[in-house]
């Protein structure tokens, strides 16, 4: 009981920020005395669900950020609203990256510690392949993820024609050139990475830059950081349109994953925040992708593939992100194509 009520008090400050705990006592609805829900509010302050501000009678609650990351959301229920219908985060939030990504401890244990288990794994698994079997096998990982990736961004290349196109450069009959080109950028931003496995050792807006520019070749996108508005596809939320900004932010981002010590945090930082700040006129979450799997590869980590993911619920998951900071979704995506990658390769 004490846990459901718990709950109602969380939702209640959810939809009423800056409420006081009067105003929480008399809106939840609960016959409990007002010293109890008092201790709930204790309870939920050190369990860092809630914030206050001000003291004594002036004291205002408010969810925490970092809680916000996490909460749970039932995707098909916030998807069944209309892009307008939805309340949501429109414009770039300034304190995303070191006001709360930067302090937040993005995993709980639990999932540190399955992880770490499957990283192990992966450690034992390539410890007994040569240098060749080690590339091979990097090799079909590489084809997975060029389909996937080109797949959530509305490439038609079935996972054999693009087999096909990687491995002995047949292109596949109906298809535009554009589609072709886009999968063997993503085979060369990959052999770029393999040749060059320290290259993310450290992450820098040039780095990033640099993989754009790869995965851009040839086709008709502006390298460089974008001088112009972008709109996303499915909703209302506007990244930043200042190139100095986005620089700002990018430089922020590299900054705060730098200094994270978890190799898991850095690369799930990466997919969800190159996305999130668009600093390209296009290709923003294949760079994500390519980046985040260099900085695994950098770390002698396993990369990932993205095969098994649904490219619909990839896109949902990033929307709650862009529109919420909300990264349950996608951390739960991460979780389970590590486990994928880790199981199915090498």
């Amino acid at each position: 009981m004490a846990d459901d009520r718990l709950d109602i008090i969380r939702r209640y400050v959810t939809t009423h920020p800056q409420c006081s705990s009067t105003e929480i006592f008399e809106g939840i609805g609960q016959t409990v005395a007002y010293a109890t829900v008092r201790r709930d509010l204790a309870k939920l302050l050190a369990d860092g669900v809630l914030l206050v501000t001000g003291k004594g009678k002036a004291s205002r609650y408010a969810l925490s950020p970092a809680y916000a990351l996490f909460q749970p959301v039932d995707l098909d229920g916030y998807f069944s609203q209309e892009i307008d219908e939805r309340q949501i985060n429109e414009t770039y939030n300034f304190d995303l990256i070191e006001s709360t990504l930067a302090v937040a401890s993005l995993f709980t244990k639990n999932e540190i510690e399955r992880l770490d288990g499957l990283q192990h794994m992966f450690a034992e698994n390539i410890s007994k392949l040569s240098a060749a079997q080690y590339r091979k096998e990097m090799e079909r990982l590489g084809v997975d993820l060029s389909w996937k990736s080109s797949q959530i961004e509305g490439n038609t290349y079935s996972l054999l024609e693009t087999e096909r196109l990687l491995l002995e450069k047949e292109t596949a009959a109906g298809k535009s050139k554009d589609e072709a080109v886009m999968l063997l950028n993503h085979k060369d931003a990959l052999d770029f990475i393999l040749d060059n496995p320290d290259y993310l050792s450290e992450l820098t807006v040039a780095k990033i830059e640099t993989i754009h520019s790869i995965l851009v070749k040839e086709l008709a996108v502006d390298r460089n950081i974008r001088i112009r508005r972008v709109g996303i596809t499915g909703t209302n939320y506007r990244p930043l349109d200042n190139e100095f900004q986005i620089r700002e932010a990018l430089e922020q981002m590299c900054q705060v994953v730098n200094r994270k010590e978890n190799v898991f945090e850095k690369a799930l930082l990466i997919l969800l925040l190159i996305s999130y700040i668009q600093p390209f006129d296009d290709g923003n979450k294949r760079t994500a992708r390519i980046v985040s799997n260099a900085l695994l590869i950098a770390n002698n980590y396993c990369p990932l593939s993205f095969r098994t993911v649904d490219s619909i619920d990839y896109k949902k998951a990033m929307l709650l992100f862009y529109e919420q900071n909300n990264l349950s979704a996608f951390k739960q995506i991460f979780i389970e194509q590590f486990a994928f990658a880790v199981k199915t390769y090498f």
